[in-house]
C-alpha cells in the first residue's frame, strides 16, 4: 500500500456553520488523505448572516504548532490555506510556505477576501496586495471573480462573461506565480455556472459548468476548493478535477435547496462524500 498523502490545512474554524476547517477536514479526509489542521481563529458561527458571534484570534499559536511538528519530524505533501484574518497571518503563512516548499510540498491558496465585487469589510485596502504576495508562492490558486480582480487590481465586472475575458484573467493570474489557476463564478449565460482552469505547463484552459441553482449559499467556496484539492492530490488531471469539484458543490447546493435548509447553516455536502470519493478513485 502506498504511503498516505498528508496535507496541512490552515483556515479558521467555525463551531457551527459549514465552512473553512469543518468543510476541508471531512471532504479531503474522505478521499484517503491525512489532514492536519492549523486553526487561525475560532468562531462560534461563521460571519455570514449571523450576529453576536464569538471570535478568538489564534495568530500567536500558529508558529508554535509548526515548531512542535518540526520537533517530532512531521512533513507534509501539501499545504492548503483559506481565510486568513489579518496581514500578520499572511506574513506568517508566507514563511510557512517557504519552510514546507523546501521539503517539496504542493502549495494551494484559496485567497478568501471578497465576493460580489466587494472586499470583505474586515480587511483593509492593502490586504489584496498581501494576498497577492502569498499567491506568488503558490502552486495553485483558487480565487472567485471578485478575488481575481482584487489580486490584479482591476475593476469588478458583472457577468455574463466572454471566453476571451476569462482566458485573459486566467493567464494574468498565472503570471503572478502559480502553475495552476482555478477561477470560480464563471458564467456565459443565465443558465450555467461553474469554474475555469488553467495549467501553465501545458498552456491548457478548460471549463466545468453545471446548471445554475438560484440563491446564495454560504460555504460553497470552501466546499468547492476542498473537493478540488482532494482530487488534485489524488492524481486526478486538472480538467477532470475541476468538473468533479463543480459537480460535488452543485449536488450539495441542490440537496440543501430541496430540504429548504436555512442557507446560513451551510450546504449538505456530507451525503455526497461517498460519491465524491468514488469519482476520484475511479479515475
Amino acid at each position: 500500500m502506498k504511503r498516505q498523502i498528508r496535507i496541512a490545512a490552515i483556515h479558521d474554524i467555525s463551531c457551527f456553520g459549514k465552512c473553512s476547517l469543518t468543510v476541508a477536514l471531512p471532504i479531503i479526509s474522505t478521499t484517503g488523505i491525512e489532514v492536519s489542521v492549523i486553526p487561525t481563529a475560532v468562531l462560534s458561527t461563521h460571519t455570514g448572516g449571523f450576529t453576536g458571534y464569538t471570535y478568538r484570534d489564534l495568530t500567536e499559536d500558529i508558529l508554535p504548532v509548526i515548531s512542535h511538528w518540526d520537533s517530532i519530524g512531521i512533513n507534509f505533501d501539501a499545504v492548503y490555506t483559506g481565510f486568513l484574518g489579518s496581514y500578520e497571518q499572511i506574513e506568517i503563512v508566507s514563511d510557512i510556505f517557504d519552510h514546507y516548499k523546501e521539503q517539496g510540498a504542493f502549495i494551494v491558496v484559496d485567497p478568501v477576501m471578497g465576493d460580489n465585487g466587494n472586499l470583505y469589510k474586515i480587511f483593509s485596502d492593502d490586504f489584496p496586495e498581501g494576498m497577492k504576495k502569498l499567491c506568488q508562492k503558490a502552486d495553485m490558486i483558487i480565487p472567485n471573480i471578485t478575488e481575481a480582480l482584487l489580486l490584479l487590481n482591476e475593476p469588478f465586472q458583472e457577468g455574463p462573461y466572454t471566453e476571451k475575458y476569462i482566458n485573459e484573467l486566467l493567464e494574468k493570474l498565472a503570471s503572478i506565480g502559480p502553475k495552476q489557476v482555478v477561477l470560480t463564478g464563471i458564467y456565459f449565460d443565465k443558465d450555467k455556472l461553474g469554474a475555469a482552469s488553467y495549467d501553465k505547463a501545458t498552456n491548457t484552459i478548460s471549463y466545468a459548468l453545471s446548471d445554475r441553482i438560484e440563491g446564495y449559499y454560504h460555504g460553497t467556496g470552501d466546499v468547492f476548493a476542498s473537493a478540488l484539492v482532494a482530487a488534485i492530490l489524488n492524481g486526478v488531471p486538472l480538467k477532470r478535477t475541476t468538473q468533479i469539484a463543480v459537480d460535488f458543490t452543485v449536488g450539495s447546493i441542490y440537496r440543501t435547496k430541496e430540504a429548504k435548509t436555512d442557507i446560513r447553516f451551510g450546504v449538505n455536502f456530507e451525503v455526497g462524500l461517498p460519491e465524491l470519493a468514488g469519482s476520484i478513485h475511479k479515475i
